[in-house]
């Protein structure tokens, strides 16, 4: 897939932790972007030490996948010496071990990583709030940055625009699936009022997530519920971005990285978004008039709406401002229930995993796929086998009815058809519906 130039369009997954870094290069992604354990505008996730982000570069450039590292916030004068000292050991790094690109927001932070890491190029932060192409340009003159991750608030028609006016050498970068925020490109002060939180500096509380009721001050006691209806009001609780049915239209605009929101997110989200973005995006490649893509979009709409617990639409890339001409999909009832990634198959048949929700023996589970590049299957998704559970061992090796300590590692056994061993390291697993 391409953006009309020679250039193939990046898909760039989020890595919370190890565990999430391992499942985005595994299920197809390009290129990762993770935080540190300060200066991300995603505190509140488990992070990388430099250690852990030395660590994390090696293992993603030996798979041939790019790592970011967002250093986003806006700075304090003490965050910027913490600074100092986190680019400087990223700089000083190993080539292999370096990362090949920061997200920064802030001027002072800029700055800091031009003098303390010159090395390493810099992606603007949608937190700058980029939102035309003269503001590009500025940055591009005066900074040097190439990559520019567009505000959200962005239609199609405005990108495209944009991209117009800026050199080849410019690459947009732009979010198509994943949370939301009602606030200007996550410029969010609600947070840090209602809970002490700063938003701004990595520690959101979400409270555009919470339900809320009106109450009438000549009415005590009194709570009125805020509902939506077809005309209704949403005062709150923005729904997610899933652009998914849009990727040819997406790449007209002159999008060049198509950015999966979600560092907070577990492996089964992560998952199965990239993986049904790899297929999407390889389909296009592989048949540019599209009969592929639309033939297998169901199934990957299908798979994307698995790991959604909230209503998914196209945000203001067709309705500029507003939310109304924004196309609306609900989410699959339930969510599946994410029961852990494989962590070693062992010879014999067996794995072991280090188990997220329970489990028991008797149940069905389904073991998610790697997609093949080149060899795509006909229905869109890899054929993931769904098997019951033969056997439950705890890490002692006593048999057990079912894995009920979350975190603990159990070693499993699945129903097998002939010889096959359905289940490989990386693989993630949930639990079958009904």
């Amino acid at each position: 897939m391409s953006d009309g130039s020679d250039r193939r369009i990046e898909l760039l997954a989020p890595a919370g932790n190890e565990e999430t870094l391992r499942t985005a290069i595994r299920y197809g992604a390009d290129a990762v972007y993770l935080g540190g354990e300060q200066l991300s505008l995603r505190a509140r996730a488990q992070g990388f030490s430099v250690p852990g982000i030395l660590d994390a570069c090696r293992t993603a450039h030996e798979n041939g996948v790019r790592v970011y590292v967002t250093a986003n916030i806006y700075a304090s004068d003490t965050d910027i010496r913490t600074a100092e000292a986190f680019f400087t050991a990223l700089s000083e790094a190993a080539e292999r071990e370096r990362p090949d690109a920061l997200l920064i927001a802030d001027p002072g932070m800029l700055v800091t990583a031009k003098r303390f890491a010159p090395g390493i190029p810099v992606h603007l932060s949608t937190q700058a709030n980029t939102t035309n192409a003269e503001s590009c340009r500025f940055w591009m003159e005066h900074a040097g940055i190439r990559r520019f991750v567009l505000a959200r608030e962005l239609s199609l028609e405005r990108i495209a625009a944009i991209r117009s006016e800026l050199p080849e050498e410019a690459t947009l970068e732009c979010f198509v699936h994943g949370a939301m925020c009602i606030s200007y490109s996550g410029k969010c002060l609600l947070s840090r009022a209602m809970t002490g939180r700063e938003a701004n500096r990595g520690a959101c509380a979400h409270p555009c997530r919470y339900d809320y009721a009106l109450l009438e001050e000549k009415r005590p006691g009194e709570y009125f519920p805020v509902e939506e209806s077809d005309i209704g009001t949403q005062i709150l609780a923005s729904d997610d971005l899933c652009m998914l049915a849009h990727l040819p239209e997406l790449a007209a605009s002159g999008a060049g990285s198509l950015k999966i929101e979600g560092r907070m997110k577990n492996a089964l989200y992560v998952a199965a978004v990239t993986r049904a973005y790899r297929l999407a995006i390889d389909a296009i490649a592989a048949d540019p008039a599209g009969e592929r893509y639309r033939r297998i979009l169901p199934a990957l709409l299908g798979e994307v709406r698995l790991a959604a617990t909230r209503p998914l639409s196209t945000g203001f890339y067709f309705a500029e401002g507003t939310a109304g001409a924004a196309e609306r999909l609900e989410p699959a009832g339930q969510p599946v229930c994410f029961l852990g990634v494989v962590e070693e198959a062992l010879p014999d048949g067996r794995f072991t995993i280090r188990h997220r929700n329970r489990f028991a023996v008797g149940e069905q589970l389904v073991i998610m796929k790697k997609p093949e590049r080149g060899t795509p299957q006909e229905s869109g998704l890899p054929a993931d086998p769904v098997r019951r559970v033969a056997s439950i061992a705890g890490a002692d090796g006593v048999p057990a009815d079912a894995a009920i300590h979350p975190g603990e590692c159990y070693t499993v056994t699945v129903e097998r058809i002939g010889e096959e061993f359905p289940a490989e390291a990386g693989d993630v697993l949930y639990r079958a519906a009904g």
